[in-house]
């Protein structure tokens, strides 16, 4: 027997039909703006002390701040809904057993997540009271630094350094806690392995399962190079086909790439999924510093191209771009209308 839909699953689709939706832009970039230092991310200078102890460094782990520095986040993402985003993403990136050993932190993982969700709600909160619009909370799954479907060894070609079920177990309790904390939607984001993602498609489903709710589930792939194809191997076609059986309510690419360069990618995903179609690409390519040279009026016409094409769905930003991105990327977009999902058998 399918699970019954969420009640936000009604809203997003009915929204959905009636224009482009705005997805918010980089976390990231916002997070270094604030030039935290140890003591920040800790808490222990200024803050929220971290329960959760641990020997290792935590400056540049960014999903703990959703912890130590709950406000900080809160107004990044505020700043990304009233600029526009109709949905807003948690920091949760790398908040999986997985990415968290990293930094000795695999015990907080739970609660990552759920204080993840529960931040950008009342940053949501904040901005729906203000201008009465109706805003969703996208719970952020990120692909983890280890692949399934390839060797790190170069001279060990058959080994792993993770298992599909070591991902899926690592997923199951990441979803569990976005979904605890309020998520609308599980977003899997910037999958450059499809085993990876499948192993997230799994544990999402068995969260909804549990939960006795079907939340909306965003796919979304990333083309690392000019080959067209993921790092395990996939064409945008390919990738399509390897996760359609999870009807997402959107499929697409964000990351890696900006507009421009995505855009052959997009329209060759455009032509073959019968869902909706997202897009968040970066402010361009970063330069010799690691900086977005791409300005709010440099992207937005471009992804306006998306728009005017009929590509998209729903639209937004990732690295290098800010909240004036998204404003000007909402207004760019707002004469077109969304792309009409083919009918295949």
């Amino acid at each position: 027997m399918p699970l019954p839909l969420s009640p936000a699953f009604a809203a997003l689709n009915k929204a959905a039909s009636e224009r482009i939706l705005i997805l918010d832009g980089a976390m990231g970039t916002q997070i270094q703006a604030l030039s935290l230092g140890e003591d920040d991310y800790t808490g222990h200078g200024s803050g929220h002390a971290c329960r959760h102890h641990t020997d290792h460094p935590q400056q540049g782990n960014n999903d703990l701040l959703v912890l130590t520095q709950p406000e900080a986040v809160e107004e990044i993402h505020y700043r990304y809904a009233m600029a526009g985003a109709d949905i807003v993403e948690t920091n949760t990136f790398s908040a999986t057993t997985i990415a968290q050993a990293d930094y000795g932190l695999g015990e907080a993982v739970h609660d990552l997540n759920v204080e993840g969700a529960r931040v950008v709600r009342r940053a949501l909160d904040r901005a729906t009271a203000q201008d009465g619009r109706p805003r969703f909370v996208a719970g952020a799954i990120g692909p983890t630094n280890r692949t399934a479907s390839m060797s790190p060894d170069v001279n060990d070609p058959g080994y792993r350094a993770v298992t599909f079920e070591d991902l899926r177990v690592a997923y199951l309790q990441q979803a569990r806690g976005l979904i605890q904390g309020g998520s609308d939607i599980l977003l899997i984001e910037t999958i450059f392995d499809t085993l990876n993602a499948k192993a997230a498609i799994f544990a999402c489903i068995q969260a909804m399962e549990e939960h006795g709710q079907r939340l909306p589930l965003m796919i979304s792939g990333t083309i690392t190079d000019a080959s067209g194809r993921t790092l395990s191997g996939q064409t945008p076609t390919a990738f399509w086909h390897s996760v359609r059986h999870a009807n997402p309510w959107t499929i697409g690419l964000n990351c890696a790439l900006g507009a421009a360069a995505m855009r052959p990618h997009l329209a060759e995903l455009s032509q073959v999924a019968d869902t909706l179609i997202c897009a968040y690409p970066n402010a361009g390519l970063p330069n010799a510093f690691g900086q977005y040279d791409e300005g709010p009026h440099d992207t937005a016409p471009q992804v306006a191209d998306f728009a005017r094409e009929g590509l998209v769905n729903v639209v937004g930003g990732c690295c290098g771009t800010t909240p004036d991105h998204i404003r000007a990327i909402a207004e760019a977009v707002a004469p077109f209308a969304p792309r009409k999902v083919p009918a295949y058998a």
